[in-house]
């Protein structure tokens, strides 16, 4: 959104797609929105529940703005997951309710130090801490972030052009599932219908890798993913002083340093607008093609079957399911290892390892038992590798220690890296500054003249002799104690001894972690194919078995027992909440965490260990909590359940999904029909009417209908006085439950045009430059180019306020399509626009400007500038010009007489 005068006027989404894409449906996998945008690391949290409201809002129109789906958008949070995600779930909560009252120790701790020496601190702001864990099925934040969507959807349907045909879907945490899942499963279950578009285009947005794994299982042949682009190493204020560049344990309690001028930006933080990525699965699609492609195989080669073992392959370097098994590490190749094995050995096992879903156990044994031949070698490997890695990082930090300079001047006379200044600033009392570097210089020279000479606390040398040298390694970090040595002899016995507590020679152990095994691996596949085979199976063991003792696994049963049924959201929270996180259940179910004499007091540790199992830090470690037995706690909760109040009974019962259209979609007056005529039995929707969507609609208790007003969750926010949107719940169509979906290409899909060329299929095709992300879905198009000097002169020359102002403002940056940002002209000057220093062509999703956003054409006399790659041909006035040509800065079409002009250019 552009502002103007304070201002802020929305994006008109309802015009052409600035990305040269048109998407028909947009997924939104809504936990990986609501955890940045409730705790986010880049910049000051939200102050209250409002607030966080109001930043997944704003998140949600960014993402729309970008993607622009003209037929559906899906909203999916995470309802209650199947038992074998609980586990997971269980140890991430556990170690977030752990890791954040040790931080708050800390930080207590570090605080009290450092006013004790005298430092300075900003005031402790009263505020609870708020605890991640509340973003779990059953609570009440969960309750009311349903409401407020639910408000959100009706009100961009009312005022949003880029809303008026569009179908909504939300399927809140009432809904069971897992959000990226829920959505799969409504994506095959739509293209089992007989109306289904198969050229549909999908754009589901999510950090989850998995999601590119799920991406293929749908066998679409229009799939992308949108997420965040990953920056490591982003800037975070301090928890303690609030300021930039150290973290709470460096924290050493200075004054801030005086921010502009007149302090006039000591409230901002610099807070970049965040940027996003495209996946493309049809490129995936291609290298993939290329990769498994295999001659002179004894079976017809089918490249979809091989795209469904790639899938299954991956799951055996790590899922939320099962760990990984110990000789496979992605980090050191283990998908192309797989990959080499699989084609080497696929001749041999007379087909595929898998088919729609399910698993060819007799032909994944072979594969296992050929990765089981070179594990000895790959733990010795890994051991040379790591030893290698410590001798390089040694020998860098002694040669950084040797070539550090002497002294590096700080504060306003510190370095820094060409074209990062901002503006130059003014010397401030230069002569303290001279003189301080003089004593530190001083100090320094009398310290190292005598190396070996102890210095006692007035500077005069000690008597008591020279200290001892540190040894060589001593700067080292502490690595954790490794029992199991994989890369000796004897490493199986050492591994089930440690991590199982058994002999390596009790085969019915072994046998029972395998089996346990197998049928995991055939309940992720099928998970991912043909959904949740069962809602209480789980993987009961902490650790993997080897690859090499998956002997005599083609003839283990891999059926799961039907008729299932999830938890409810409330028996959820008590499966995977510490007791710390307690205050979000009824007062009766938490005792249950807490009372001595509980009979499930053992599922709540008050701490736990975790086993870093050959990791280097503790968040890569494996937290040894005890697995819930199911049974134990239905019986404890039998007691308490006549203990919740009816609101509470409300919250733990399972939903469903509930649809949203606005006035002008054709299937509104179908739904509007229903409510009247008071139809309490669930019809079909008529697939004309909704892109050939297919479902069942049922009246809705809380439904949002046409003239009756909606009320505003959000205090901050307005009622809707003048709705015209309607909901009614939803439900996907039905199936058998022998039904088997078909990993298959549906007929009628085109595949899209190919995009690689000979020289991406090369490892190194980038020149030794650093890999940059693609800018727009055309790749013929130069992005714009800055050299340092550039970004110099425009450092100089720009003023400081260009930040866009707001903590939450989703504006886009300055630059972007028409943008109407100008710098002020000087008399006689022409207009030249305006350019962050630090400009990415994130907006040069390029291509030539679309009509809707073309700078109006120039009055007569006036020519607009080339601002950036032409030479100033004096000091007080530009050479006038024209623009760069497509793909230039601001993306102006370039006229034919500019191509003949820039071969006279000096």
């Amino acid at each position: 959104a552009k502002e103007c005068s304070g201002v802020k006027a929305p994006i008109d989404t309802s015009k052409p797609n600035p990305n040269e894409v048109e998407f028909d449906n947009l997924y939104l996998d809504m936990n990986g929105i609501i955890h940045p945008c409730t705790h986010p690391e880049d910049k000051p949290a939200p102050k209250n529940e409002d607030e966080m409201m109001v930043a997944i809002f704003e998140y949600i129109d960014r993402i729309f703005n970008i993607v622009r789906p003209r037929r559906l958008l899906y909203m999916a949070i995470d309802g209650v997951a199947p038992r074998a995600k609980m586990n997971q779930q269980r140890s991430r909560r556990f170690r977030a309710s752990k890791e954040g009252m040790e931080a708050a120790e800390e930080k207590q701790k570090i605080r009290r130090e450092i006013l004790a020496k005298g430092g300075i601190l900003p005031p402790e702001e009263v505020k609870e801490r708020f605890d991640s864990n509340c973003i779990t099925p059953g609570t009440e934040f969960m309750d009311n972030l349903a409401k407020c969507l639910r408000y959100y959807i009706a009100d961009r349907l009312n005022s949003d052009p880029g809303w008026k045909n569009l179908t909504v879907i939300l399927s809140d945490a009432s809904a069971p599932g897992e959000g990226e899942h829920k959505i799969m499963d409504y994506i095959r279950r739509q293209r089992a219908q007989p109306n289904h578009d198969p050229n549909t285009h999908h754009c589901l947005c999510g950090a989850d890798a998995d999601l590119i794994m799920l991406g293929l299982a749908t066998h679409e042949p229009n799939f992308t993913i949108i997420r965040e682009e990953f920056k490591p190493n982003k800037p975070k204020p301090c928890g303690l002083c609030n300021q930039m560049g150290h973290e709470v344990k460096d924290c050493q309690g200075l004054p801030r340093e005086k921010q502009g001028k007149h302090d006039q930006f000591a409230d901002s933080l610099p807070i970049a607008e965040q940027e996003f990525i495209f996946i493309r699965l049809c490129v995936l699609r291609e290298y993939l093609e290329r990769e498994l492609t295999m001659a002179s195989l004894p079976f017809t080669f089918d490249f979809e079957r091989s795209v469904d073992d790639w899938v299954f392959m991956c799951f055996f370097v790590g899922n939320d399911f099962l760990p990984h098994l110990p000789s496979l590490e992605i980090r050191e190749g283990a998908i192309d290892r797989l990959v080499n094995i699989y084609k080497n050995v696929v001749h041999k096992t007379g087909g595929y390892l898998t088919e729609s879903g399910f698993v060819n156990l007799q032909r994944v044994q072979m594969i296992m038992l050929a990765v089981g031949e070179v594990e000895d070698s790959i733990f010795k490997k890994r051991k040379d590798d790591d030893d290698n890695f410590k001798r390089r990082q040694k020998e860098k930090r002694k040669r950084m220690k040797r070539d550090q300079p002497s002294f590096i001047p700080g504060g306003q006379f510190s370095p820094q890296a060409l074209g990062n200044r901002s503006s130059p600033q003014a010397i401030s009392n230069p002569r303290q500054a001279a003189f301080e570097m003089r004593m530190h210089d001083r100090q320094n020279s009398t310290t190292s003249s005598s190396p070996n000479t102890s210095l006692n606390s007035d500077g005069s040398p000690s008597l008591s002799g020279g200290i001892k040298r540190k040894a060589e390694d001593s700067d080292s970090e502490p690595e954790p104690e490794d029992n199991i040595r994989l890369w000796e002899t004897g490493w199986k016995q050492r591994y089930y001894k440690s991590k199982f507590d058994v002999d390596v020679s009790d085969e019915k152990f072994r046998r029972k972690v395998v089996q346990s095994y197998v049928e995991g691996l055939c309940w992720v596949l099928r998970y991912y194919y043909q959904g949740c085979a069962s809602w209480n199976w789980y993987y009961p063991f902490h650790y993997a078995p080897f690859a090499s003792d998956f002997e005599g696994i083609a003839d283990m049963p891999s059926d799961f027992e039907k008729g299932s049924k999830p938890f409810k959201p409330l028996e959820q929270l008590m499966g995977v909440f510490p007791a710390a996180s307690g205050n979000f259940l009824p007062p009766t179910w938490r005792k249950l965490m807490t009372d001595p004499e509980s009979s499930i007091i053992d599922f709540y540790p008050e701490d736990f260990a975790i086993d870093l199992n050959g990791k280097k830090y503790a968040w890569q470690g494996v937290a040894l909590l005890p697995f819930v037995d199911e049974r134990r706690l239905r019986a404890a909760l039998e007691e308490v359940y006549p203990d919740l109040t009816p609101e509470e009974s409300r919250r733990n019962s399972l939903g469903g999904d509930v649809l949203f259209v606005g006035k002008h979609h054709p299937l509104c007056d179908f739904i509007v029909e229903q409510y009247k005529t008071k139809n309490t039995e669930p019809v079909d929707i008529p697939p004309e009417l909704c892109h050939g969507i297919q479902g069942k609609l049922t009246l809705n208790e809380n439904a949002v209908l046409p003239d009756q007003t909606v009320e505003s969750p959000v205090p901050m926010l307005r009622d809707l006085t003048q709705n015209s949107a309607v909901s009614i719940s939803f439900k996907d169509p039905q199936f058998d439950e022998d039904f088997v979906f078909k990993a298959i290409v549906l007929p009628g899909a085109k595949k899209p045009a190919p995009v690689l060329k000979p020289g991406d299929w090369e490892k190194n095709n980038n020149d030794g430059r650093p890999w940059r992300p693609q800018l727009g879905f055309n790749r013929d198009r130069k992005p714009v180019h800055l050299d340092q000097s550039a970004f110099r002169t425009l450092g100089h020359t720009m003023p400081r306020e260009r930040g866009m102002p707001g903590m939450y403002a989703n504006a886009v940056p300055l630059g972007t399509y028409g943008s109407p940002y100008t710098r002020p002209l000087m008399s006689g000057q022409q207009q030249i626009p305006k350019l962050l220093s630090n400009l990415r062509p994130q907006e040069s999703w390029r291509g030539p400007t679309p009509l809707f956003q073309q700078t109006p054409q120039r009055t007569a006399g006036a020519a607009p500038l080339l601002a950036w790659n032409r030479m100033l041909q004096s000091q007080n006035q530009f050479q006038p010009n024209q623009y760069q040509g497509l793909g230039g800065p601001m993306n102006y079409p370039q006229r034919p007489e500019d191509r003949m002009d820039r071969g006279r250019q000096v």
